[in-house]
């Protein structure tokens, strides 16, 4: 009976050490905590997108306008930025710097009414009618923004941003009365704001994409350019506003 109850406790012993173990090995087995997402540091990237615009130009001769048009700016865009971010709990503040190329072109023609004074035996004066066609390129473009976010997760990010544009705006005047054409000219850079939002997610490894839209105002420009008598010289004003929305993927430098 002594025996049995020895060889009882053994087992028991022997069983709690094993017991106690395997409870120490599965603690030692389990994994740290994953680190949380920070977006705090510098980063590089890419964008591709399409751009949605209006140009439009009103002509005036000896100060009355007598033509107006308004038409689609439209094209592809792409380019690169450069920012940086702070990161605070679950808010962002962010500086973020681009530049794009782009294939926006609009055209419109209108056509303006008016006289010239014909004299042979007796001077007379004959209603002519010239065509202006207004062709605007948006041949490149850039940004320097602010940005305000919040995280929805540790990886998601819903964002506001707003700042600086500029860009380098090509305008193409040819005017026509009968069979005589005048064709102008005229390249600027201009500099107006921009105001937008976008989201943007961790895809690993140092890596994000986002989706993005900004609206940009160029301002109000005037130029001048000699026409076709009757219609000489011509001023021109032209209001140039884009609509984009881009794609894009960065490399954070953390």
């Amino acid at each position: 009976m002594k025996k049995l109850l020895i060889a009882s406790a053994m087992l028991a012993s022997f069983a709690a050490i094993q017991s106690a173990s395997a409870a120490d090995m599965a603690l030692k087995a389990m994994p740290p905590p994953a680190p949380v997402y920070n977006w705090t540091g510098g980063y590089a990237g890419l964008n591709l997108g399409g751009s949605f615009g209006r140009a439009g130009d009103t002509a005036t001769f000896a100060g009355v306008p007598f033509s107006s048009t308004s038409a689609n700016l439209d094209g592809v865009i792409g380019g690169g930025q450069v920012g940086y971010n702070w990161q605070t709990g679950a808010w962002l503040l962010g500086l973020e710097a681009d530049i794009q190329g782009s294939s926006e072109r609009s055209s419109a023609t209108s056509n303006a009414a008016g006289t010239v004074l014909v004299c042979t035996v007796a001077c007379f004066l004959v209603p002519v009618t010239g065509a202006l066609t207004d062709t605007e390129k948006l041949r490149w473009f850039g940004t320097v923004r602010g940005r305000v976010g919040v995280l929805a997760t540790p990886t998601w990010l819903f964002y506001v941003t707003g700042g600086l544009a500029y860009g380098g705006i090509n305008s193409n005047e040819t005017f026509t009365v009968g069979a005589v054409t005048s064709i102008n000219n005229f390249n600027t850079i201009r500099a107006g704001w921009t105001a937008g939002g976008g989201i943007e997610g961790s895809l690993g490894n140092n890596w994000s994409a986002k989706l993005e839209y900004l609206y940009m105002d160029f301002g109000t420009f005037n130029s001048a350019f000699i026409g076709v008598a009757p219609f000489t010289p011509i001023g021109l004003s032209t209001h140039v506003t884009d609509n984009i929305v881009r794609v894009g993927v960065n490399y954070h430098f953390h």
